[in-house]
């Protein structure tokens, strides 16, 4: 496959991995308070923390995807090691899944498509992610960039639900974000075994992804 085809493929919105059913942590920060001025802060934080865990465990599959044997676990324990909230790893996983269904489907006799077997019936969704862009044949810098443009444009298309707020001004804040986006790119892709990888988190987020988990009135799953 065309890798930059590939890349855009990941990148879009209406991919079925699940992605719809998504805030990125949005929803609750919004209950919890958080002002819609601060939704591009809420963003770019996202990009240098959480996100920024999630790309460099992406490239760290990509590269053991081309791996004679292909071992995913070390990489997808360290994952779990940084995403210390149950809520949160449960909607990685919901997505995880969405991308294994989508990879069954369209290479189901990748041998690195065959290693995610092996984590389980809900791998961690940068995990998964690094599986299938292997298999598309992208590089580092395109599933770095995928994972992190996928994370703030969740935000932005969740915030068109949940907020009053033009169209063109949750575009604004994804066009705004790119340099952060480049930055993180940038350390994910220099990461070169599972113990580098960036142990960033947002506490705050953290907390209300597990008031979330218990509201009985959302919209979103996480």
């Amino acid at each position: 496959m065309d890798p930059d085809l590939g890349a855009m493929l990941l990148a879009d919105a209406r991919l079925p991995t699940g992605g719809h059913a998504h805030s990125a942590g949005l929803e609750p920060a919004l209950a919890a308070g958080l002002d819609r001025a601060e939704v591009p802060e809420y963003i770019r934080a996202r990009l240098r923390s959480v996100a920024l865990v999630d790309a460099s465990a992406a490239v760290l599959t990509l590269r053991a995807a081309g791996e004679q044997h292909v071992r995913l676990d070390e990489i997808h324990d360290a994952l779990l090691a940084r995403t210390p909230t149950e809520p949160v790893r449960a909607a990685s996983a919901l997505l995880g899944r969405g991308l294994v269904r989508l990879a069954e489907r369209l290479w189901p006799d990748h041998p690195t498509v065959a290693a995610l077997d092996a984590l389980g019936p809900g791998p961690q969704r940068p995990v998964a992610l690094g599986v299938v862009a292997a298999v598309m044949g992208l590089d580092e810098s395109h599933v770095a960039r995928a994972c992190l443009y996928e994370d703030a444009q969740t935000v932005a298309a969740a915030a068109l639900k949940l907020l009053p707020v033009d169209p063109v001004d949750t575009a604004r804040w994804i066009w705004e974000s790119a340099a952060v986006v480049g930055e993180s790119a940038e350390i994910a892709v220099a990461v070169t075994c599972p113990a580098e990888m960036p142990a960033v988190t947002a506490p705050l987020a953290e907390h209300w992804a597990l008031q979330h988990e218990n509201s009985t009135r959302r919209i979103f799953v996480a």
